[in-house]
């Protein structure tokens, strides 16, 4: 297994970069290597990767979510298999640290470049992240949020029901 961790800090609230991390369609907007993002359901996601000649397309579940504090995911298919984690903490109130943590599992092809393959993610990751302080900080807002909350992979509402009345609904004329 390989560990991959990697931390930038970005000129934005938390709740800002937390916000435009979960707009993952918008991802290949800043970042060069993913080139497609579908939202298949709000726990799953397919992702279409691709850095020079490397080829990637996999789904992947969100695990864990929590509100401008980390997003947890892993990937759906056996191997090459990788989960992740994206976390956010305030440096200050108008500053994020975000690291990503990926743990990668090779395929047995890749198995004999593992110290390769790694080297080369923490470069992509590294670069991505880049991306992403240039982009969230240029546009000094998000585009979009999602503040909903995922716990063992189900989602949980962003807002609890208000109760309901039981008074029965008068006719207003």
């Amino acid at each position: 297994m390989n560990t991959i961790e990697e931390t930038i800090e970005v000129a934005v609230p938390v709740r800002t970069a937390y916000n435009q991390w979960t707009q993952f369609k918008s991802f290949p907007r800043f970042m060069s290597a993913v080139k497609r993002v579908e939202q298949i359901k709000p726990a799953i996601t397919h992702w279409v990767i691709r850095y020079g000649p490397v080829r990637c397309a996999f789904q992947a579940e969100i695990v864990h979510q929590r509100p401008d504090s980390s997003v947890v995911w892993r990937c759906l298919q056996r191997r090459p298999s990788h989960w992740g984690e994206v976390s956010f903490r305030p440096t200050a109130p108008d500053r994020t640290q975000v690291t990503v943590r990926i743990e990668s599992t090779p395929g047995k092809v890749a198995s004999l470049l593992t110290n390769a393959s790694s080297r080369l993610t923490r470069r992509v990751v590294q670069r991505e992240l880049g991306h992403f302080k240039e982009f969230i900080e240029g546009l000094g807002q998000e585009s979009g949020a999602w503040r909903g909350s995922i716990h063992n992979g189900h989602v949980q509402p962003t807002e609890p029901e208000p109760p309901r009345s039981r008074v029965a609904r008068w006719p207003v004329g």
